[in-house]
């Protein structure tokens, strides 16, 4: 079966980001042809040069369109219009898939999937990272009526259009069928992670002790400073928490918001900034933090997200701190492997890790359940067979 995959953002191992994508082309290139269509945007941003581009068997075709996260919005319209244009050209000179893979974010990427899907007669596979328009409208990124219209009645279309749509959570998965979509048509697939090899204690104790966090209790936050992640409320929460010397609260990543880390970094004594890691270096970091925080501003869109760091944090039994009322408060809640608090509430922040970090057994518990519920529901590896057969399903209905 030859796969297309039209995704914009692709990144390795060797980059600070998932790598969801290149775990799920690495198991499928061993049994299927697979043409991956992206741009070059983070190929400069590889860390480490310790893993191929794209996995062996992957045949890439690569578009030379920027991105970065400080860019405002009409450079980052400029740079999706152009991707979808160059991949829509570039899908239908490639030789014809069996079956198109198409992802947003953004949405304009699962629109060239789509078109290139009805010009060759293929069918299409649509998954959905985000909740989008709806992410950026609530973001105010799209101020106008009628743009709002017309990307809400594309969002409509390209879920009629696919054959079947891959949602990363059970809220997204409810999101899409309460637009009318058939439930044999969706199939939640959650962002999922690899699950690493166990990491010793001395492993551990001795990255502690590079980074200077000897008898420390983490607080880690890894992942994008962006708009959405509420990072000026965890700055508040660590401010007050300055009482405490031994709650140290550890960043790693990269986005808008850098510039106030790395102020706020120089004038406490409890925050230590970390540059980016790659891929194959953030489990380590996170064995060693005591609790991890997820955090996102207060958007009604961003009770759905599926982000990776939850995922990564579970993977070696980190609990984890969740600020939106949505699926992931009841995952960590119902599971036992982290707590709620209110998305900006610095305060409640605070109080909560100065009373969860001093019940040493309670954080026991949370870290077996972290790691259980890990194994058992959110091992990408797992997820290949149900993504194959999805493929198989809809180019055996198409014939």
């Amino acid at each position: 079966m030859h796969i297309a995959l039209f995704h914009q953002y692709h990144h390795n191992p060797d980059c600070p980001a998932t790598c969801r994508h290149y775990t799920f082309m690495a198991e499928l290139a061993k049994q299927h042809q697979i043409t991956l269509i992206t741009s070059n945007a983070w190929e400069s941003k590889r860390l480490t040069q310790l893993y191929d581009w794209v996995p062996p068997g992957v045949e890439l075709v690569s578009i030379d369109v920027p991105y970065f996260n400080k860019m405002g919005v009409v450079q980052r319209v400029k740079a999706f219009s152009s991707f979808a244009t160059h991949a829509f050209v570039k899908g239908l000179r490639m030789p014809k898939p069996d079956v198109i893979w198409g992802v947003s974010t953004p949405l304009t990427t699962a629109w060239a999937a789509a078109q290139v899907s009805r010009f060759r007669k293929v069918p299409w596979v649509f998954e959905v990272q985000d909740l989008w328009p709806s992410f950026p409208i609530q973001m105010g990124a799209v101020p106008s009526t009628l743009a709002q219209r017309q990307l809400y009645r594309m969002e409509a279309s390209l879920y009629r259009q696919a054959a079947h749509i891959i949602p990363l959570s059970s809220d997204m998965e409810r999101y899409i069928l309460d637009k009318g979509i058939s439930p044999q048509k969706v199939t939640t697939l959650v962002n999922g992670t690899e699950i690493p090899a166990p990491i010793s204690l001395t492993e551990q104790q001795a990255l502690r002790e590079r980074l200077g966090l000897q008898g420390k209790r983490v607080v880690l936050y890894a992942g994008t400073y962006g708009r959405a992640n509420d990072i000026p409320m965890l700055v508040n929460a660590s401010k007050l928490l300055q009482h405490q010397p031994d709650i140290c609260f550890v960043f790693t990543g990269q986005g808008f918001d850098a510039p106030l880390l790395e102020t706020a970094a120089k004038q406490q004594s409890n925050i230590k900034l970390l540059p980016p890691l790659p891929r194959h270096e953030i489990f380590q970091l996170f064995s060693i933090a005591d609790a991890s925080v997820v955090s996102f501003i207060h958007l009604p869109v961003l009770e759905a997200n599926s982000p990776g760091k939850l995922f990564d944090s579970l993977a070696v039994g980190t609990p984890v701190i969740v600020t939106n009322p949505g699926w992931t408060k009841k995952l960590v809640e119902t599971q036992g492997c982290g707590w709620y608090v209110p998305a900006g509430d610095a305060q409640a922040l605070a109080h909560s890790l100065e009373h969860k970090l001093s019940q040493r057994e309670d954080r026991a518990t949370m870290r077996k359940n972290a790691a259980h519920v890990a194994r058992e529901q959110f091992d990408r590896l797992k997820m290949i067979p149900v993504l194959e057969k999805i493929f198989e399903q809809v180019v055996q209905l198409k014939r």
